[in-house]
């Protein structure tokens, strides 16, 4: 028999970044910006991706690591303000065996200098599964990504 249980974590990724929020909003929105950045590990091979950015919409993005492990991750957009927030759930297999289910928050504010993002997730890691605090590490290397991405050339944006 196997044993059930869940996990539960909350965290929260804050970040300044050199850009206005109308490029900000629009790197989590474009699925063609979105795939630019949207990655946590260059070496492992896309499978499939697709985004279909309106509330009720779905993104899918699975992936197989460098041994091969197929990593897949759905996510389903709750709520969608403009250049205000994205709410969204999703979980998070590997293989066939789901290892997590999650709602994620992000919020934009403009400031002086550009935007503030905060990016909030409330995760439950289910059956046993020992994250170690990677889900988080991935996290924050992934708003590293996204800030690259929407400060990189923002000089010829505006």
């Amino acid at each position: 028999m196997t044993k059930h249980s869940a996990m539960h974590e909350t965290f929260a990724i804050g970040r300044k970044m050199r850009a206005p929020v109308s490029r900000v909003f629009a790197a989590w929105a474009d699925p063609e910006a979105k795939r630019q950045w949207f990655a946590c590990h260059d070496e492992w091979v896309s499978l499939e991706y697709s985004l279909d950015f309106r509330v009720g919409g779905q993104e899918r993005n699975r992936v197989a690591d460098s041994n091969g492990v197929p990593h897949a991750y759905e996510a389903r957009y709750l709520d969608i303000v403009s250049q205000a927030r994205i709410i969204y759930a999703y979980d998070m297999k590997l293989g066939e065996t789901r290892i997590s289910a999650s709602l994620a928050t992000i919020t934009f504010e403009a400031t002086p200098s550009g935007t503030t993002m905060l990016f909030t997730e409330q995760v439950v890691f289910l059956d046993g599964y020992g994250d170690g605090g990677s889900r988080r590490q991935g996290t924050e290397i992934l708003v590293d990504r996204i800030q690259a991405y929407v400060e990189r050339d923002v000089s010829t944006a505006h």
